[in-house]
């Protein structure tokens, strides 16, 4: 069994759709989804029409909560925090359908031919939580203690990364469709393969129209769009 894993969309449909042209020719049986659908990116709006129409494992992410939950208090503090996101926020939610990302779960568990798999956004404790690059591997462990689940996939950070734990469990980042935070940010998401009870896991960088997704961002009007067009281009920081 083939299955597509794929996280971090962020509103950018041009680079989805070019993920889901390779995921029909790496002949995958299903895709899941790791959360964060919009936000400060190109097509809000369209991003998620177009996701609600697919038959996929979908759980929420943490700027998916964001939205849902949205308030003054919220507000302010991502005013003061992330002025660029605060913005978004506000223009996004006059157009996604916030209902459907507030029904998401924030976890899904799945067990493939006796592999046991945990799909999360940030982390098995906050959905905000960091699995990256060069982290000590006891770092690692700690994130993940009391879980169960052979295979853990997560996203959130942007940047594919993987991890085999001391408790044999295998702890796997599968990077950003829409908002890549690579060296060259090409789109990325990884491919899980399950056969008699063994898995292996890939991670595949699509190449797709930068400049025009970028373009679609300026579009949008609002301030800080400049910024978040850049980021697409020449990514430094999620956090803005």
């Amino acid at each position: 069994m083939k299955i597509a894993v794929i996280s971090d969309i962020h509103a950018n449909l041009i680079a989805l759709r070019e993920v889901l042209k390779d995921i029909e020719k790496e002949q995958c049986d299903e895709i899941y989804c790791l959360g964060d659908l919009v936000l400060a990116g190109p097509q809000p709006k369209e991003t998620l029409d177009f996701i609600k129409e697919q038959d996929w494992t979908i759980i929420q992410g943490n700027t998916d909560k964001l939205i849902a939950d949205f308030n003054d208090e919220i507000y302010q503090y991502m005013q003061q925090s992330f002025p660029v996101m605060a913005n978004s926020i506000v223009e996004d939610i006059k157009v996604v359908d916030r209902e459907y990302l507030s029904q998401l779960p924030p976890q899904e568990e799945k067990t493939i031919d006796g592999i046991n798999i945990l799909l999360v956004h940030g982390s098995p404790r906050y959905n905000n939580e960091d699995i990256a690059p060069g982290m000590p591997i006891e770092t690692i462990e700690k994130i993940i203690e009391g879980t169960t689940a052979d295979l853990i996939l997560c996203g959130h950070t942007h940047v594919p990364c993987g991890y085999q734990t001391n408790t044999k469990q295998t702890v796997v980042n599968v990077g950003s469709v829409g908002r890549p935070m690579t060296p060259k940010p090409m789109a990325c998401y990884a491919v899980l393969e399950i056969n008699d009870g063994i898995f292996t896991v890939k991670h595949k960088f699509i190449d797709y129209d930068r400049t025009a997704a970028a373009n679609q961002v300026r579009e949008r009007g609002f301030e800080g769009v400049e910024q978040l067009a850049g980021l697409l281009l020449n990514p430094t920081s999620r956090h803005v």
